[in-house]
C-alpha cells in the first residue's frame, strides 16, 4: 500500500487521462491517481513522460531501454524497475546483462554489450549516484562515442527516471506488476519500504515529551 490514498474526487480531465493510461497498460496507475491531489504536478509529470525519448538517430530503443533499467536499479526503485523492465526480452536483454545492470557482474565482462552501451550504462550510474559523480575519463569517452544531441538525450532520460524514482518512492508506491519475469529481475531485493527486516529512519518531533 502507498503511504496515502488517492482523492475521492478527481478532476474530470485527469479522470480521462487516467482512464486512457489504464486502458493502455491494463493496470491501475496509482502514481497518476495519487498525483491528482495536486493536478499541476500530475499534468507536468504527464507531459514529461509523454516526451521521453525511446529512439533517436543512432540511439536505438535498446540502448535507451538499458539506460532506463540501469537508472531504475541504481535508484533502487521497485516500481521503476518493474515498469522500465517491461518486455525487456523484446530488446534482447539477457539474464547476464541484467546481472550487470544490478552490479552483480562487471560491465566489461559482458561481451554482448557494445562499447556505446557500456558507456551509456556507466553514464546513467553516475547520473544517479548521490552525490553525482562524473569522472573526466568517462566524459572524454562519452564525447568520443556520442554526439552532443545524444548526450543530452542520455542525460535527460536518466534524469527523467530519477525524477519518477524519487517521487514514487516518496509516496510509497509499490510495483504494479508490468514485468514479464519478476523472478529474474529480483525486484524484492530493491525494496525501499520499511518492513520488519529493514531499519527505519527514526523521527521524533522536536517538541515531544517522554
Amino acid at each position: 500500500m502507498a503511504y496515502i490514498d488517492p482523492p475521492k474526487r478527481i478532476p474530470l480531465l485527469m479522470r480521462f487521462g487516467i482512464w486512457i493510461s489504464e486502458r493502455i497498460t491494463g493496470e491501475t496507475m496509482l502514481p497518476a491517481r495519487l498525483l491528482a491531489w495536486y493536478p499541476k504536478t500530475a499534468i507536468s509529470s504527464a507531459i514529461l513522460e509523454s516526451l521521453v525519448a525511446h529512439r533517436d538517430g543512432n540511439l536505438d530503443r535498446r540502448i535507451l531501454k538499458l539506460v532506463r533499467m540501469q537508472t531504475s536499479f541504481s535508484a533502487s526503485c521497485p516500481f521503476c524497475i518493474d515498469m522500465n523492465s517491461f518486455k525487456f526480452d523484446e530488446f534482447h536483454i539477457t539474464e547476464e546483462e541484467i546481472e550487470a545492470l544490478q552490479g552483480k557482474r562487471e560491465l566489461a565482462d559482458v561481451t554482448s554489450f557494445s562499447e556505446r552501451e557500456r558507456l551509456a550504462i556507466a553514464y546513467a550510474r553516475s547520473g544517479t549516484a548521490t552525490p553525482l559523480a562524473f569522472s573526466a575519463e568517462l566524459i572524454l569517452a562519452l564525447k568520443k562515442h556520442f554526439s552532443e544531441r545524444e548526450i543530452v538525450i542520455l542525460a535527460s532520460t536518466t534524469a527523467q527516471v530519477n525524477y519518477w524514482a524519487r517521487l514514487i518512492q516518496s509516496l510509497g508506491i509499490p510495483p504494479t506488476g508490468f514485468s514479464s519475469d519478476c523472478t529474474l529481475l529480483r525486484i524484492e531485493e530493491y525494496a525501499t519500504f520499511v518492513d520488519g527486516s529493514k531499519e527505519a529512519f527514526s523521527y521524533e518531533p522536536k517538541n515531544s515529551h517522554r
